[in-house]
C-alpha cells in the first residue's frame, strides 16, 4: 500500500458504495452525543425526548458500539423510567422504521408477553378477527429460546417474508396477515435493542413497554389486547406484578392513541398440544376445525371476543359468544385459508399440508400418580434439542394434561425429529430433566 492509499473491508467498501481506484477523504469520527445522555441516564436523571432521540438515532447510523448500547439498557433496568420517557422512546422507536399506512379503521391487534409453550392464540384469533370485519395486521417475531415464535408456525403454511406494500395489499384484500415482523423495518431500532438485550437476559419494563407499542403503533393499531400470562415459569410472576404491568400498558397506550385492554392469563402450564412450528399448526387448524385442543379454542376466542368487543363489533359479555360462532361455522377457517393462499401457500390449506417428522419417540410414565405439573421452560427445551424450530416439524407433543390420573406405562408425550441423531440427543437430555411433574396418588402404606 502506498502514500495516500487506503485499504478497506469489503463490507465497509460496500456499505460506502466505495470501489478501487475513488477518491475519498478521512477524517476522525467525532464522539457520539449519546455517551453523555447515556452517563446521564446511569446518573439516574430523566432524560429529554430530544436526548432519547439522539440516542436512537446514533444507535441507527451504528456510531454505538455493544458496550455502550448495553450500558444504556442496563442503566434503564436499574434506574428505571417515568412515562414521559416511556412514550418519548416509543415514539423516538418508531420514527426509526417503515410505517404501514393502510388507509382503513379501526385497526386491531394482539399481543403476548410470553413464556408459555404452544399458547399459539394469534394464528388462531387473527381469521377471527378478520372474519368479523376487522382489520388486524398482525407482524410477530421468530423464536429466541422458545420451540416456535408464531412467525416460525405460519411459515410452516405460507410465506411470512414480506415487504409492506405486500402486507397492506393483503390486509386490504382479506382484512388481516400473519408475517414475519423483521423483514419489514417497522421500528428498526426495536430490533437492535433486543439484540443487545437478549445476551444479557434484562428485559427493563421501560424498554419492554416500548418495544411493544412501537410495534403496535408502527402498523397503526387502534385497538390492542395484550395478553399477561402470570404463574410457575410464566415472564411475570403474580397477580400485583401483572396488575402494575397491566396499568403501564393502558396509561401509555391511551397517550399514543391507542385503546388497550389488558387479560391477565394462567401461563403455567403450556396451551394447546403441539410444542414446536408443525405441530402447533395442527393444533391452530384443529381449534379452527373445532376439533383441536380445548385450552387453546376457550383462551384464543376470549382474547378474539375481547377485542371485538374493544372494537365496538359486540356488547360488553358477549365477545367470546361472536368469536365462537365465527370458529364453529367454518367463517374463520375460511379466512384463516384465504390469509395463507394471499401469503403464497396452498389453496385451502389443511393437516395434509403440515409436514410430519420422520422419527419419533414416546416418554412413558414410570409411576402411578397424577400429572402435577407440566413445565413450559423444560417443554420447550425438550423440543429444541430434538430440532426445533429450525427443523419445522421437529417438537414435542402432549399427550396429558394437569390432572391427569395416570399409570405406570402410560404415555406422557412424543418427541418428533427429523433427525435420529438430534432426537437420540433430546433422548438423553431428558435424563436430567422432569418437563412433566408426577404426584403419586398414595404416598406410603402403613399396616
Amino acid at each position: 500500500m502506498g502514500r495516500g492509499e487506503v485499504v478497506l473491508f469489503s463490507e465497509v467498501a460496500s456499505e460506502l458504495g466505495a470501489m478501487d481506484g475513488n477518491e475519498i477523504e478521512i477524517m476522525h469520527m467525532q464522539r457520539p452525543a449519546s455517551i453523555e445522555f447515556i452517563k446521564k441516564k446511569m446518573d439516574g436523571r430523566t432524560l429529554a425526548k430530544r436526548e432519547i432521540d439522539t440516542v436512537m438515532r446514533e444507535l441507527m447510523e451504528n456510531r454505538l458500539s455493544e458496550a455502550e448500547l448495553a450500558s444504556f439498557i442496563t442503566s434503564i433496568y436499574i434506574r428505571g423510567m417515568s412515562e414521559d420517557e416511556i412514550v418519548g422512546l416509543t415514539e423516538s422507536v418508531v420514527g426509526t422504521g417503515q410505517t404501514l399506512q393502510l388507509g382503513r379503521r379501526p385497526v386491531c391487534d394482539k399481543h403476548c408477553i410470553g413464556g408459555v409453550a404452544g399458547n399459539r392464540t394469534t394464528m388462531v384469533l387473527v381469521p377471527i378477527i378478520a372474519a368479523a370485519g376487522l382489520y388486524i395486521p398482525k407482524t410477530s417475531r421468530r423464536s429466541i429460546t422458545s420451540a416456535a415464535g408464531t412467525a416460525d408456525t405460519m411459515e410452516v403454511l405460507a410465506n411470512v417474508s414480506l415487504e409492506i406494500d405486500e402486507m397492506r395489499s393483503i390486509v386490504q384484500k382479506s382484512h388481516g396477515c400473519i408475517v414475519w415482523g423483521g423483514a419489514l423495518k417497522l421500528a428498526s431500532a426495536d430490533d437492535k435493542l433486543i439484540k443487545i438485550r437478549n445476551p444479557l437476559s434484562l428485559d427493563p419494563k421501560g424498554v419492554l413497554l416500548a418495544s411493544i407499542l412501537a410495534k403496535k403503533k408502527s402498523v397503526g393499531a387502534d385497538n390492542v389486547i395484550i395478553d399477561i400470562p402470570i404463574g410457575r415459569g410464566a415472564k411475570i410472576a403474580d397477580q400485583k406484578e401483572a396488575n402494575e404491568l397491566a396499568h403501564d400498558f393502558i396509561s401509555i397506550g391511551k397517550r399514543l392513541d391507542m385503546k388497550i385492554e389488558v387479560l391477565v392469563t394462567d401461563g403455567s402450564e403450556p396451551v394447546g398440544r403441539g410444542i414446536g412450528p408443525a405441530l402447533e399448526c395442527r393444533d391452530v387448524l384443529s381449534v379452527l376445525s373445532f376439533e383441536g385442543p380445548p385450552d387453546l379454542f376457550d383462551k384464543s376466542c376470549q382474547l378474539a371476543g375481547a377485542l371485538i368487543e374493544l372494537s365496538g363489533k359486540a356488547k360488553k359479555g358477549s365477545g367470546y359468544a361472536v368469536a365462537q360462532r365465527l370458529v364453529t361455522s367454518g367463517k374463520a377457517l375460511a379466512k384463516f385459508q384465504e390469509i395463507v393462499e394471499l401469503q403464497g401457500g396452498q389453496k385451502n390449506a389443511n393437516v395434509d399440508d403440515i409436514p410430519v417428522a420422520s422419527y419419533k419417540h414416546t416418554v412413558y410414565a414410570k409411576e402411578n400418580g397424577r400429572i402435577f405439573h407440566i413445565d413450559n421452560k423444560m417443554i420447550s427445551k425438550v423440543a429444541r434439542a430434538a430440532g426445533a424450530p429450525n427443523d419445522k416439524a421437529a417438537g414435542l407433543l402432549l399427550l396429558c394434561e394437569r390432572g391427569d390420573k395416570v399409570n405406570k406405562g402410560d404415555p406422557l408425550f412424543e418427541m418428533h425429529s427429523d433427525s435420529e441423531a438430534k432426537l437420540d440427543f433430546a433422548i438423553k437430555a431428558l435424563e436430567g430433566w422432569e418437563p412433566v411433574e408426577l404426584r403419586r396418588v398414595v404416598l406410603s402404606s402403613i399396616d
